[in-house]
């Protein structure tokens, strides 16, 4: 079959891309009775930028794309649009269960100006070889870059490096992330499809990733450490090993959680204890088992412990979100006016 998309430039997806967690505010009207807090999450991007990250990825995983409405998950594609300001890259989460969805929401975020979609292979459906094609072309003749989502513990479909590489060959798929466990899966997607930029995606195994030539990093705990999970990048890829190992072995029991049932949990725990808005899930993730947050609140302390030897150079901070646990910094300056999304289509309100 002949590709249609029209062809698109190339975006670089060097550095780290933030799978973002979102922040909520009681509301009993809402479901599970929590709203999104939109202005804690617009200040959350802002922030993130502004310590170094490429790029935010709205509606993932970690930001519970799943258990949004319709609205709520296009109503935080534009807030990420619009605080970003073109500062950064912003990659939305267009997943869904058949290609007409994901279409759909591709579509939406092309009219609101992202920046490029991740997409998982189609979610509650084992597809096959043919089906994962034919859903990614639809995908990609939206126009955007697409960065395809290898994830076979959760979708069950395995986007192998000869799949990858045919799917490689589709206008407008520039990327993957890497998320099978697979330390080798680099080097063999790097051999089969020179021409696509790999992205680690699992945490836990971003020094290897990385050493093996992924040109980038989707990553969830740099919600709570941008700054430092930024500086352990440039490390790895400057070829700096000794110090590039030092501060991964500080962060990868949280770096672990990623790979874990409860990572939104967890994520958002080190983020509350780092001074962020992490707060709480919105069903069906409940609360942390004792167990395991006493784990990650003592590996989180040690990781915090080891950051405050560091000299990591560190922006002016914004001043914290509304419902943060952490006291605000000495002289923080005033929260920056939201710009105006000079790039969306109108209409809407959060």
């Amino acid at each position: 079959m002949v590709d249609t998309a029209t062809p698109t430039p190339r975006i670089d997806l060097g550095g780290v891309v933030v799978a973002t967690a979102l922040p909520y505010r009681g509301d009993a009207f809402a479901p599970g009775g929590l709203t999104v807090d939109h202005e804690a999450y617009a200040h959350h991007c802002r922030w993130l930028i502004s310590h170094g990250c490429r790029g935010i990825g709205p509606n993932g995983s970690l930001g519970e794309y799943s258990s949004l409405t319709d609205a709520e998950r296009r109503a935080v594609a534009r807030t990420a649009i619009e605080a970003v300001d073109g500062t950064g890259i912003v990659v939305v989460g267009v997943h869904g269960v058949g290609a007409h969805q994901a279409r759909h929401w591709a579509e939406l975020a092309a009219a609101d100006g992202a920046d490029a979609v991740l997409c998982l292979p189609p979610t509650l459906y084992r597809a096959n070889r043919a089906e994962v094609v034919d859903h990614y072309r639809a995908v990609a003749s939206v126009g955007l870059p697409v960065v395809l989502y290898n994830n076979p513990r959760d979708t069950k479909v395995d986007l192998t490096p000869d799949l990858i590489a045919e799917l490689s060959r589709i206008d407008n798929v520039v990327a993957v992330k890497e998320f099978s466990g697979d330390p080798a899966r680099v080097s063999q997607i790097r051999e089969l499809a020179p021409e696509i930029q790999v992205i680690a995606g699992a945490d836990d195994l971003v020094l290897d990733n990385l050493t093996d030539g992924a040109t980038g990093w989707f990553a969830g705990l740099p919600n709570a450490f941008p700054a430092e999970c930024v500086r352990m990048f440039d490390l790895i890829r400057a070829g700096k090993t000794k110090e590039a190992t030092a501060l991964h072995a500080e962060l990868l029991p949280l770096l672990r959680w990623d790979t874990r049932t409860e990572f939104v949990q967890a994520v958002k725990l080190v983020m509350d204890m780092a001074g962020r808005k992490g707060g709480p899930c919105r069903p069906p993730r409940g609360p942390l088992v004792a167990e395991h947050r006493d784990d990650i609140i003592a590996a989180t302390r040690r990781a915090m412990a080891y950051i405050a030897t560091l000299d990591t150079p560190r922006p002016q901070r914004a001043p914290r979100p509304r419902g943060s646990t952490a006291p605000a910094e000495k002289g923080s300056p005033q929260r920056p006016r939201t710009p105006k999304n000079k790039r969306a289509a109108a209409g809407g309100t959060h």
